[in-house]
C-alpha cells in the first residue's frame, strides 16, 4: 500500500509567505495537496531549494508532512531564471541525504522539478508523476519569448514521466500540439483552502476590486492599471470606488501610505494613487475577506495554466473578471461566475469592471453561482482522493512491468 509521496518543487518552497518572489500558485498547490493527501494516509516529504538563513533545513506542517530544503551551493534567494545550473549538485545534495527507496511515487512541479525527476526514475525506477504549473510553450504564445531549453527538456519531461497531471483541458490541448506522442495525461482540478469556503458576511465599507498576484508585467497588473484609470475616468461619480492589491513581498511596500517603492509601479498609478492600495503578502484567510467584499476579483494575465486566484476568489462569491487564456478559459465560466476578456486589453477591461460596478444585481448573480460551482469543482477532499488513485494505478503498473522483467 502506498504510504510515502515524494513532491519535487525546486524553486516554491510551499511555506514562503503567498504572494513574496517566487511564491505564488505553484506553492500553495504543493502545499495544499500534501495536506489533503495527509488525510488520505499518506506521509508527503517536500523538497526545495533552500533560499534563506531564516528558514531551517527541515520544517514540518500538518502532521506528517514536512519540507526538506537543499542549499545546492546557493544559500541564498536564486531566481527562477537562474536554478537550471545549480539542479546538478541539488540532485547531488537528495541523493546524499534521502533514502529514494522509501517512496512509492514521485511527484514533480515545474520542468526544473521534472528534470531531477528524470534522474531519480533513471536511476532507481521510481513511479514517476509530472505536472507542469505552467508551460514554456504557453508563455511564447502570450509573450513572443521563446527559451529554447525550457521547451527541449519539458519536451522530454512530458515523453518520459509515467503519467502527467494537468489542471485543465485548455492545458491537456495545448501538450497535444506542442507533443506528438505524449505520456499518458490526466485532469484534475486545483482545489482551494477551507479558508475561501468558510460562511463570511459581505461587510464593504467602499467598493472596489481585487487583485492577488505577483506584481509582474505578466501578470497583468499594467493593463489592470491602464483599465482603471478608464473606469475612473469614466465613471467620474463613482469616486469612492478603489482597486486593492495583496501580493509582492514585505519590503516592496511602504507600509506609511501602501503604495509600492518601485518606481515602474508608481509612475503607472500616478495622478490615481489616492485609489489604489498596496496590501503586501496576504494570508489565505486575509485573501479571503479581501475576495468575499470585493465587487469583483480581477485576474489579468497574459497567459495562465490554472489560475489559483481565479478559483479561490470564487469560493469566496466574488465574480471574476479573468483573461481569456489558458486555463482561465475553463477555470471561469463567462456570464455564469464572471467575465472573460482579451488579455493585454485595458479598454475592454475597464468595460467588463463597469459592467459590474453598475449592475450590482448582475454582481450579485454571477457571485452566488461562482461560490455553487467552486464548492462543486475545487473540493480538496475529493481532488486528493482522485489523485491518490492516479498513485496507485502508476504504482501498480511499475510493479508489473518489474515483475515481467
Amino acid at each position: 500500500m502506498i504510504r510515502n509521496i515524494l513532491f519535487i518543487s525546486d524553486h516554491g518552497d510551499p511555506l514562503a509567505p503567498l504572494g513574496s518572489e517566487q511564491a505564488g500558485g505553484q506553492n500553495n498547490y504543493v502545499r495544499q495537496l500534501a495536506l489533503a493527501l495527509e488525510k488520505e494516509g499518506y506521509a508527503v516529504d517536500v523538497v526545495t531549494h533552500w533560499n534563506s538563513m531564516d528558514t531551517p533545513k527541515v520544517e514540518y506542517f500538518g502532521t506528517s508532512c514536512r519540507v526538506i530544503r537543499f542549499a545546492a551551493g546557493k544559500h541564498n534567494f536564486v531566481p527562477k531564471h537562474e536554478m537550471y545550473r545549480l539542479i546538478p549538485e541539488f540532485f547531488e545534495e537528495m541523493s546524499q541525504t534521502l533514502n529514494f527507496k522509501k517512496y512509492d511515487v514521485v511527484h514533480t512541479h515545474y520542468w526544473l522539478s521534472g528534470l531531477i525527476g528524470s534522474f531519480i526514475k533513471n536511476k532507481w525506477g521510481i513511479p514517476w508523476i509530472h505536472t507542469n504549473h505552467s508551460l514554456g510553450i504557453a508563455k511564447k504564445k502570450a509573450t513572443g519569448k521563446s527559451e529554447a531549453l525550457r521547451l527541449l527538456t519539458e519536451k522530454m519531461i512530458l515523453t518520459s514521466a509515467d503519467l502527467v497531471v494537468v489542471t485543465t483541458p485548455s492545458e491537456r490541448q495545448l501538450i497535444r500540439e506542442f507533443i506528438t506522442n505524449p505520456a499518458p495525461i490526466k485532469i484534475i482540478p486545483i482545489g482551494v483552502n477551507e479558508a475561501f469556503q468558510s460562511e463570511r458576511s459581505k461587510i464593504t465599507v467602499f467598493p472596489y476590486f481585487a487583485f492577488a498576484g505577483r506584481l509582474q508585467t505578466t501578470k497583468g497588473i499594467y493593463t489592470l492599471f491602464n483599465a482603471f484609470d478608464l473606469l475612473i475616468k469614466e465613471n467620474p461619480t463613482m469616486d469612492r470606488t478603489k482597486l486593492i492589491i495583496a501580493g509582492g513581498s514585505e519590503s516592496c511596500i511602504l507600509r506609511k501610505n501602501h503604495l509600492p517603492k518601485s518606481r515602474k509601479l508608481r509612475a503607472a498609478i500616478e495622478g490615481f494613487e489616492h485609489r489604489v492600495k498596496f496590501l503586501g503578502p496576504q494570508n489565505q484567510h486575509q485573501l479571503a475577506r479581501l475576495f468575499t467584499n470585493s465587487v469583483a476579483t480581477v485576474v489579468p494575465s497574459h497567459y495562465e495554466s490554472f489560475g489559483m486566484v481565479a478559483a479561490e476568489a470564487q469560493a469566496c462569491g466574488s465574480p471574476v473578471i479573468a483573461s481569456r487564456v489558458g486555463g482561465l478559459q475553463d477555470i471561469v465560466k463567462h456570464d455564469r461566475t464572471g467575465l472573460h476578456v482579451e488579455h493585454n486589453n485595458p479598454v475592454q477591461l475597464s468595460r467588463a469592471m463597469s459592467t459590474l460596478l453598475n449592475n450590482p444585481h448582475l454582481t450579485k448573480k454571477l457571485g452566488q453561482r461562482a461560490a455553487a460551482y467552486a464548492r462543486q469543482e475545487f473540493n480538496w477532499s475529493v481532488l486528493a482522493y482522485k489523485m491518490s488513485e492516479l498513485y496507485k494505478g502508476v504504482a501498480n503498473e511499475t510493479k508489473t512491468i518489474l515483475a515481467g522483467d
